[in-house]
């Protein structure tokens, strides 16, 4: 692998991830923990008209998750529960080497180097998996 596991760009989203805060009154809310290095990440979702309208995170996770919570956050509110869970299932098959696309979200590529280490796709997954979950409850 040619680039760095952790890079500035991996550490600059990890510190500004949007939404870092709980929401007061959300319609569902999800925990998601990594087993492997125990990364932790709780999202609150509202829904207007079968959208994300807002959503709240608490993350306590390593640089990777921090990074991967970022990016999700950046571009989620907006989309439809369906939207989620197929870009959580798209980022599951790209980092298990069933896929070779990361077009489906912005930024992802930055996350690139970190394919080649199993035991951080755990982590990696948590933003994608809790708001993904937390909008299907929310839309039910």
């Amino acid at each position: 692998m040619n680039a760095p596991l952790y890079n500035k760009d991996i550490l600059r989203l990890a510190a500004s991830i949007p939404h870092h805060a709980r929401l007061p009154q959300p319609q569902a809310s999800v925990e998601k923990r990594s087993p492997v290095c125990g990364s932790r990440i709780i999202a609150d979702v509202q829904m207007a008209d079968g959208r994300v309208a807002d959503i709240g995170l608490d993350v306590k996770a390593c640089a990777l998750g921090q990074a991967s919570a970022s990016l999700m956050a950046a571009q989620a509110i907006g989309m439809s529960a369906d939207e989620l869970a197929d870009a959580r299932d798209r980022l599951t098959a790209y980092l298990t080497g069933d896929s070779e696309d990361l077009d489906f979200w912005p930024g992802l590529a930055v996350l690139a180097p970190a394919r080649g280490y199993p035991a951080r796709h755990a982590s990696i997954r948590l933003g994608f998996e809790a708001i993904a979950e937390a909008a299907r409850l929310a839309d039910a």
